[in-house]
């Protein structure tokens, strides 16, 4: 059985690169003139548009990217992640809504959508693997909610 570590850490890779896909490059050096602000100058100095925007963006996404293997790696996140025990419980919901909203970003960018299905591909083949062999459960809201 090959061991549950290089699989973990193909999948962490996966999602780094496709948790940052959207932000642009580092810039490699700061203006001559620039100094550090202090803490309370930089509290009340307004947010960057480019954060404003991103927040805003976020505001409009839409409900699912359009893209067949997004939209089901986005719906068997939750118990696939789960039932491969890939984070804590508690944490699974915050990785599948950073997830979520960079898959749905990407999905809006024209120079990114075309490439969206081959990533999201390879997520799905990361997790499958992860899963070794398990199946994914139902999310516990929903299971309930159909037994009533």
């Amino acid at each position: 059985m090959p061991s549950l570590r290089p699989v973990l850490a193909g999948f962490a890779a996966c999602l780094l690169l496709s948790a940052c896909a959207h932000e642009p490059a580092a810039q490699a050096h700061r203006p001559a003139h620039s100094r550090p602000v202090p803490a309370a100058a930089a509290a009340n100095t307004p947010a960057p548009a480019a954060e404003t925007a991103r927040k805003e963006s976020e505001e409009t996404l839409p409900a699912h990217t359009g893209i067949q293997a997004c939209d089901d790696y986005l719906a068997s996140y939750r118990a696939c992640h789960r039932a491969a025990a890939i984070y804590k419980p508690d944490q699974i919901e915050s990785h599948y809504q950073q997830m979520r909203q960079s898959l749905l970003r990407d999905s809006l960018r024209p120079e990114i959508r075309p490439q969206l299905g081959a990533r999201c591909n390879s997520l799905a083949r990361s997790l499958r693997q992860a899963l070794h062999g398990k199946a994914c459960e139902p999310d516990p809201a929903t299971a309930s909610s159909t037994t009533h």
